[in-house]
């Protein structure tokens, strides 16, 4: 069977890898490869953020962690294992893929930061983008995988016996699906190591220091709706003020770079199986922030779904 993938960021690559590894002939088409996509600019610490619906989201977090640590293990550099800390104004339960993961705890009082009342804290992959999807890309190619860059404007144009759409906001026009909203994020990069990561997940306050063996990520922004792909001083400033809150000993000196990406955001990832003209699509997109998140469970997911549809 040929299996077409629309869309060469770290969705498409992962669910090319598995789908090849089961034995299928796969082809990826794509408008860009890295390092061109947004995969490539992604922060990319291991976390399931905001991202719908949970009950199936945090399966696929988790899943996607075990396939890190073990990619870890077995040599890959680009991964490392990185301490963080995630501080909330109010105390509230653990979240759901808490208990699947090795190291996890509630912060002691003492080590809560002004501002905050409560926290925890966690051990998880930290992901070098711009090293990971040049390892994807050439792992799927040397699997037996085909690349061709081009582009569609329906879905129905795609060549293949059976189409696997990780399209991210290209779905909008590839789907015709509007509910598919860009939720612009920028970075501040530095050279500074913050010794464990800071964080303040809750949109309206979005903050983090994400440490990786060559800078530290600095963020964040989430502002849905905004295509705008350029870098902004003010955002800049609000990163550098907020990230100052987790981090006082920051120093803006040591600022190396910036970027922009657009997250492919949706009310819930879209995962499903639809029959259009009588063949088979499986879409895969709307991961929003959580693509690397849940890269390999969505992938595995996809996997199981041709195996079953076959």
């Amino acid at each position: 069977m040929q299996i077409t993938i629309v869309g060469a960021g770290v969705s498409g690559l992962s669910t090319g890898i598995r789908l090849l590894e089961q034995g299928y002939n796969v082809k990826i088409i794509s408008k860009e490869f890295s390092p061109n996509t947004v995969s490539d600019v992604a922060a990319a610490w291991w976390y399931p953020f905001l991202v719908e619906p949970i009950e199936k989201t945090n399966k696929w977090s988790s899943e996607s962690f075990n396939e890190f640590l073990r990619l870890k293990n077995e040599g890959l550099e680009c991964i490392t294992m990185r301490l963080g800390r995630e501080y909330l104004e109010e105390k509230t339960d653990p979240p759901g893929w808490s208990k699947d993961i090795p190291h996890f705890r509630i912060l002691e009082s003492d080590e809560i930061i002004e501002n905050y009342n409560f926290g925890w804290e966690l051990e998880a992959p930290v992901i070098e983008m711009h090293l990971y999807m040049p390892w994807l890309l050439s792992k799927f190619k040397k699997l037996g995988g085909l690349i061709e860059i081009n582009e569609f404007e329906k879905i129905e144009e795609v060549p293949g016996e059976m189409i696997v759409n990780c399209s991210g906001l290209g779905a909008r026009t590839l789907s015709n699906d509007e509910e598919v909203i860009p939720v612009r994020g920028q970075v501040v990069y530095i050279k500074q190591d913050p010794g464990f990561g800071r964080y303040d997940q809750q949109p309206e306050s979005l903050t983090y220091t994400i440490p990786r063996r060559d800078v530290t990520v600095l963020g964040g922004t989430a502002q849905i709706g905004d295509w705008d792909e350029k870098i902004r001083d003010k955002d800049n400033e609000s990163i550098l003020s907020k990230c100052e809150l987790l981090w006082p000993e920051l120093d803006r000196r040591n600022i190396i770079g910036t970027a922009v990406g657009l997250r492919p955001s949706r009310y819930e990832l879209r995962l499903e199986l639809e029959l259009i003209n009588g063949r088979k699509v499986i879409h895969n997109y709307g991961h929003g922030g959580a693509g690397v998140t849940l890269s390999w469970g969505c992938a595995d997911e996809v996997a199981k779904i041709v195996k079953i549809n076959m």
